[in-house]
Order: C-alpha cells, then structure tokens, then sequence
C-alpha cells in the first residue's frame, strides 16, 4: 500500500457482503443484531463521557454537540450514528455494505434526522470532524494501521477519535465465538478471533498514526449487571485519542 488513502486501507469484499445480509434485521433488538442493541447504550455512556471530560461540555447539556461535526465509521445501518446527531452534532456516515446504507437512510428518514449516509470505507470521507468513531470495526478492516491512520487524518486539532474492538484473548474467542456465534447469539461468521487485536496493539497503532492515548476503558459482561464500562479489558475495550 502505497499510502493510507487507498480504499483497501478498510473494504473486505467478504465482511462488507457478510454485514449486507443483515442490513434488514439491523434495527430489530431480538434479531440478528440484538447483540449490538444491547451494547449501544454502554457505548453511547462511554462517548458521551468522553465528549464532557475532553471536549469540555456540560454533563447536563442534552445537545454536546451542537455546532459540531462528526463522522462514524464503519456505521451499520446507523445505530450510532443517529444518537450522534440527536446529540446535536452534524454527522456524516459510511460502511462498506450497500445493503446497511439503504437501511440506514430510511431509518434515519423515519426519524426525522438529517444523516449524510455514504457507501465506501474511510476513503469516502474528507475534512476535518470533532468526533470520529469506529466501533467494532477494526477487526474487520483489511490493513488496520494504514484504516488507524486514515482514521486519524479525519480528526480536527482539538477532535477525539474513539474506537473499540475486542480483546485478542482467549476469553473473547469463548464468548464472543465458542459461545455467541455458536449459540447464534451472534451471527455465524461474524468474528476472526486471529485478527483481534490487544490494548497495546491497538494504543500503538494509534501512537504510530500520530495521536495520543487520552482512555483505555474495558466493555465487560456479568450476569448480573450485564454489559458494563470496566477497567477489564479482557473482552472488548475503548479507546480514545486526540492529536498528539
């Protein structure tokens, strides 16, 4: 690869088809993406934390980001990203599958939010957001330190990029595989436990594109309080940065 700008930076063919053929159960909780539903609000808790300690809002305010921009990436059929504009801010959206784009569009129209919803992997967006995400993306992507540095020219001077994935871990490989895709609790197929990264893997891909490590937070799970923001990162974890 000669640089980061080049699509093959995040498209798999492969992951963009798999993600496709569950564009239309997307936004049901007790279907194939109920997994997903049952994570949002942890994820949407953490970022909004992180929009209050770093970009200095008000904890009280219920639109942080007004007059801001923000971009998702890797974006499904849009269940981050419609939180994110109701949070005021100007979203733009991409993924790699037609099929979610479609979804997502319609949703978003059903709901009366305005989303630039396009298809395509990071490459398809240019500027600069206040806010990039990409959540549970980048072990799906084809080259993630040169996906992590495209990620990373997308955010503005005093912008955050937050991602998470999970734990390349033998705990991750037995809930999230042996026991979630196994039990159909997640769909078949979904994961490649050998193309999940560590913390510090990750942290340094980050360092590599140029930013700082502001968070490292961990999304556990226990039956009794299910899914939670930790400081055991075994299973999946956030992390966040700003420009160093």
């Amino acid at each position: 690869m000669t640089d980061a700008t080049h699509a093959d930076a995040s498209i798999v063919p492969g992951e963009a088809a798999h993600f496709g053929r569950l564009a239309n159960d997307w936004w049901n909780p007790r279907g194939s993406s109920a997994m997903l539903h049952k994570i949002n609000p942890v994820r949407l808790r953490y970022i909004r934390d992180r929009i209050d300690q770093y970009l200095g809002r008000d904890e009280h305010e219920r639109r942080p980001l007004a007059g801001r921009r923000a971009a998702d990436i890797g974006c499904g059929a849009g269940l981050l990203a419609e939180p994110l504009r109701r949070l005021g801010a100007e979203v733009s959206a991409v993924d790699a599958a037609p099929e979610n784009i479609q979804v997502a569009r319609v949703h978003a129209r059903g709901q009366g939010l305005e989303i630039d919803y396009r298809v395509g992997g990071v490459e398809a967006l240019s500027g600069s957001f206040d806010l990039v995400t990409s959540l549970e993306v980048l072990e799906h992507v084809a080259r993630p330190a040169a996906f992590v540095a495209s990620l990373a020219g997308l955010v503005a001077e005093r912008g955050l990029l937050i991602l998470s994935t999970p734990n390349r871990s033998a705990m991750a490989r037995l809930l999230m595989i042996g026991f979630g895709e196994a039990t159909g609790r997640i769909p078949k197929g979904t994961h490649d436990w050998d193309k999940f990264l560590t913390p510090d893997e990750t942290c340094g891909l980050v360092r590599d594109a140029g930013m700082e490590v502001l968070d490292v937070t961990g999304l556990a799970f226990s039956p009794l309080r299910g899914f939670h923001l930790s400081d055991n990162r075994t299973l999946d974890y956030f992390v966040t940065a700003r420009r160093a």
